[in-house]
């Protein structure tokens, strides 16, 4: 599709990308993506590079890179006056109110150098630690914590630009904050900024995406235009979580590559090959398992006993030497198995950057915590997105992102309602 003929969108509080590649594959075409965390943002250059050179023909070239055939210079290098003409700008930079006004000058110098004179949606969601449940059950709601009024913001930048419609996500916590008043100032920020919106919690299961993870879907539109919330439907499939693990190669502890790729130990499944996840050229990268204590590969072999039994290990059932944690009271399930017999995993988070505990294979020839490249799969990244940065940065960046395939779906149907 040509990118002059798509649907303009900024991208706030982008993370790594996985709202992004959604709405790419969806036809929104971004003129800019603000994040603060450099890691995201390389991430973020990265695949916006593959998305450049796959539209123009190019595409081999990502795979040199994909491939580590080229270094990073080469890579960013090469095409780099053409793609800079493209109008794909990444802002490292925090969203406050003190960069507030240089990021509006730098979006309308992008937009302006585009030839683009009108932005249709604008995107994204604020970092949700400080409104989710286990956030704020560890750390009790902190009234002058910044983080929790950044939406303050968005709806600056909904003033700015005035697009049609614009899509907030966010986790289900947010709804309950300070009984359910702190999601009312939220709405009626946006209303003030000329915006009617409806909202609706939303699971990627039901957009096959092999993993539990609801999410509230904002949705608003400028007042004038009379749109309704777009209506999902749940895709109906018979697909397990065995089918985005059997493929990859078996690893134990501390066994495998972050960037060095390896070929496929199985053939994709059809999963693999209708979502569109693994494809011909790619080659598995990001599967390296983590090291385990002695102590830690003891809880993780009874875990996995216990789950192939059937059960859900409780964390005062592990032998007494095994309980060397005081915390005898909450988080029992702190050692948890995926179910790869499911029709869906549970939901993937960003503590995945600490420890793998949450998150054991669910071989017992195995007996590890999944890699970087199963938790992307979980979340329904494309086997040939890179993420940047260190391995604990890799495991954060997947944690915290929408799901590609959810995004997609809401993708296309934003583009509905815009193409009235």
């Amino acid at each position: 599709m040509d990118r002059n003929n798509r649907f303009t969108a900024i991208d706030l509080f982008a993370g790594a990308g996985g709202l992004t590649e959604g709405f790419i594959m969806g036809g929104i075409n971004f003129v800019a993506h603000i994040e603060k965390d450099r890691d995201c943002c390389e991430t973020l250059r990265t695949r916006l590079f593959y998305h450049f050179l796959r539209e123009n023909g190019e595409e081999d070239f990502y795979y040199k890179y994909f491939r580590q055939e080229i270094s990073r210079e080469e890579f960013t290098s090469r095409f780099s006056s053409e793609f800079e003409q493209t109008g794909r700008k990444v802002l490292n930079i925090e969203i406050g109110r003190e960069t507030k006004d240089f990021i509006f000058d730098q979006i309308d110098k992008f937009m302006k150098e585009s030839g683009i004179k009108e932005i249709d949606l604008i995107t994204g969601g604020p970092p949700c630690q400080s409104y989710s449940l286990v956030g704020r059950a560890r750390n009790e709601w902190k009234e002058d914590d910044p983080r929790n009024y950044l939406y303050i913001y968005y709806a600056e930048f909904l003033k700015k630009y005035k697009p049609r419609i614009f899509v907030f996500e966010n986790v289900p916590g947010i709804l309950n904050v300070k009984n359910r008043e702190f999601f009312q100032n939220i709405k009626k920020c946006f209303q003030d900024a000329g915006y009617e919106m409806e909202y609706s919690i939303l699971n990627s299961a039901d957009f096959m995406v092999l993993q539990n993870r609801k999410r509230v879907i904002l949705i608003g539109w400028r007042k004038e235009c009379g749109y309704n919330y777009p209506e999902f439907k749940p895709a109906k499939h018979e697909y397990r979580v065995k089918d985005i693990l059997q493929d990859l190669p078996p690893l134990k502890a501390g066994q495998g590559e972050d960037r060095i790729p390896v070929e496929y130990a199985a053939d994709a499944s059809a999963y693999l090959l209708e979502t569109g996840i693994r494809k011909e050229k790619d080659m598995v990268v990001h599967h390296r398992a983590r090291r385990l204590n002695s102590v830690d590969y003891e809880r993780y072999r009874i875990a996995i006993e216990k789950y192939m039994e059937g059960k859900r290990i409780k964390y005062t059932e592990f032998p007494e030497h095994l309980q060397t944690q005081k915390n005898k009271k909450s988080f029992l399930d702190r050692f948890k198995v995926v179910d790869w017999n499911s029709c869906c995993s549970h939901t993937v988070v960003a503590h995945l950057s600490k420890d793998g505990h949450y998150y054991i294979h669910p071989d017992i020839n195995q007996i590890r915590s999944i890699t970087v490249r199963e938790a992307a799969r979980l979340q329904s990244f494309p086997d040939n997105y890179l993420f940047e940065g260190a391995i604990s940065s890799q495991f954060r960046q997947v944690g915290n992102a929408v799901p590609p395939l959810m995004a997609r779906t809401i993708a296309l149907k934003i583009k509905e309602l815009l193409g009235k």
